[in-house]
This record gives C-alpha cells, sequence and structure tokens, in this order.
C-alpha cells in the first residue's frame, strides 16, 4: 500500500489541463500532489510546486466515482486539499460525504492542525483548529503564485471507477468567457488604474471601453484598488494583495504606477506592457514594453482601430 503523507492535495485533471489554483494548493500541501484524471503524466510536467507527485489515470473524469473509488485510498490522510476549481469542488464535497468528513469550503490557508475561511465576502476571516480528519477546498488565488521547485519522476497510483455510482454525465465542456472568467484563471489581462480615468470624467464608462478592447483582444479586465473602491469594478476584478493574485501570460497595465500592493498580486507574468505618462513609475520599469503616453488617449485609439477592423470584416 502506497504511504500518503498527512497533507495531500488531489487536483482533478481533463485532458492533461491542470485547473486554476492547482499549484497554489499543492505548495499549501508542501509540494504532495496526487494527479487524478485523464492526462495525468503529461500534466505533472506543467507542474511548477510539486516535489513528490503521485497519478491516477481513469478513463473519465466522474465526480460520484472517483469520490468512492478515492474513499479508501486516501483514508490515511488527515487533511485532503483540493483547488476550489469546478471540478475540485464536485469532488470535495462528494468525498467528504463518501469519507465521512466535515468540509471546509472556501479556505485562503490550510495546515495540518488549522485552516482558515475566507466569509462575508472576503470580510471575516475565520481560523479553524482541526480535531479530525477533513477535506478542505482552497481558494484559487488566495495564497499567491508559489515559486518553482525541482520536482521528483511521478509515481503511477492505480485507480479503478465503480460502475454502479450514479454520476453526472458530462455533455460539453465550455471554454472560459474570457470577459466573466475569474481573473485566477486569465491568460491575458488588461488592467485600469487611477491614470486611466481624467478627473471629473466617469471611471464606469473608462471600465465599459477597457472591458471592450479585452473582449476583442481575448482578455479580461482588471483594476487596482483604487477602480474598485470608486465603484467603477466590482472587486472580484481587484489585482492586489488585498485583491486577488494572478498569474497571467500577458499583464497590459493602463494608467498603472505599480505600487507594491499592486504588483504583489500580479503573479509572474511572462510580459508586461506599461502604458503611462510617467517613464520611472514602478510598473513601467518592470515592463517589457513601455509606452509613454495618456491611458486613455491610448485605449480609446484601441477601441477605435479594433472597432474598424471589426466592421471590416
Amino acid at each position: 500500500m502506497t504511504e500518503l503523507p498527512e497533507v495531500l492535495a488531489v487536483v482533478v485533471v481533463r485532458d492533461a489541463a491542470l485547473p486554476s489554483g492547482a499549484d497554489e494548493a499543492i505548495a499549501e500541501c508542501g509540494g504532495a500532489v496526487l494527479l487524478v484524471g485523464t492526462g495525468t503524466r503529461a500534466a505533472a510536467g506543467e507542474l511548477t510546486a510539486a516535489r513528490t507527485v503521485w497519478t491516477s489515470e481513469v478513463p473519465r473524469v466522474a465526480p460520484g466515482a472517483l469520490a468512492a473509488a478515492l474513499a479508501p485510498v486516501l483514508d490515511s490522510v488527515p487533511v485532503v486539499l483540493l483547488p476550489a476549481s469546478p471540478d475540485g469542488r464536485d469532488l470535495a464535497a462528494r468525498l467528504a460525504f463518501q469519507m465521512d468528513r466535515r468540509l471546509f469550503a472556501g479556505a485562503t490557508s490550510c495546515t495540518s492542525t488549522h485552516v482558515e475561511l475566507s466569509r462575508v465576502d472576503d470580510q471575516l476571516a475565520v481560523e479553524v483548529q482541526l480535531n479530525s480528519p477533513v477535506v478542505v477546498t482552497l481558494q484559487p488565488g488566495a495564497r499567491g503564485v508559489p515559486e518553482p521547485v525541482p520536482s521528483s519522476e511521478p509515481v503511477e497510483l492505480p485507480l479503478e471507477l465503480p460502475d454502479d455510482v450514479l454520476d453526472a454525465e458530462t455533455i460539453q465542456v465550455l471554454a472560459p468567457d474570457p470577459e466573466t472568467v475569474e481573473l485566477t484563471e486569465a491568460d491575458r489581462i488588461l488592467g485600469a488604474g487611477a491614470g486611466l480615468v481624467r478627473p471629473g470624467e466617469d471611471g464606469t464608462t473608462a471600465m465599459r471601453t477597457l472591458t471592450e478592447v479585452a473582449a476583442a483582444l481575448g482578455a479580461s479586465a482588471g483594476a487596482t484598488r483604487v477602480i474598485t473602491d470608486a465603484g467603477w469594478a466590482g472587486h472580484d476584478r481587484q489585482i492586489g494583495t488585498t485583491g486577488v493574485v494572478v498569474d497571467p501570460d500577458l499583464y497590459v497595465a493602463f494608467g498603472i504606477s505599480g505600487a507594491s500592493q499592486h504588483v504583489g498580486g500580479l503573479g509572474r507574468p511572462e510580459h508586461v506592457i506599461s502604458v503611462n505618462t510617467d517613464p520611472s513609475c514602478p510598473m513601467t520599469a518592470m515592463a517589457d514594453l513601455g509606452i509613454i503616453a495618456d491611458a486613455p488617449a491610448v485605449l480609446d485609439e484601441l477601441a477605435r482601430r479594433l472597432n474598424g477592423a471589426a466592421d471590416e470584416r
């Protein structure tokens, strides 16, 4: 019988694609993870926080059957942690029921002895002491993007799905809409800062334009705390240490100076573009490309050109 650690991340994989928050959950468990689903060995190669990896390749992702098959395997693991992705939430509830354990959903941190939960729209943090085995889901973006660590060769952990479990049937898996997708899952983000809104103007209009331009570019719209505190964007769009932590391939900052609270939520984007009138601001200094110009004017021109291209099509 494979000996598993006391705290273990369980990550559901579909067609070798890792869900949002996978590496965060793994880092919270000290790098120990069980990948279960389809294309698990290929997905293992994409992990950055894993030190010890087990893989369970199964013919289909069915949360009820997975819970039934995993329950005896995970019985010796006191804390089972899953990322709060759609598949993670589906499996966590069934797994807790199957194993007769308490479920703590939406955690912001988790150890072998304590779990911290976010409640009342992230306004209240509740710390709970763990006195019995539990299942926990970790909120993506709460912990932040971990530093890469060297991983070992995955170890196969055979798993056989039962055929007699009543399960929901997956008809189709739709790609997320960049306009509404959670920022933690976005590959491209256009961010709005105070410099995107001219004095006396309505920031809601600027955010609407940014969202439309982002959608045309297959990107999502984010914002700094100044924008969300003014009510021009929802707090779910706030990037930073007091918002969500993101890790996009491309981040375009419109009128963002680059305060430490905001930059602390950026993770490690592959490419950064800064549009700002200040050539010496921290955001421009960290950017691959700095455009020294008026951010609202650049956004309006970009919107005009994208609309023109759409009209030509």
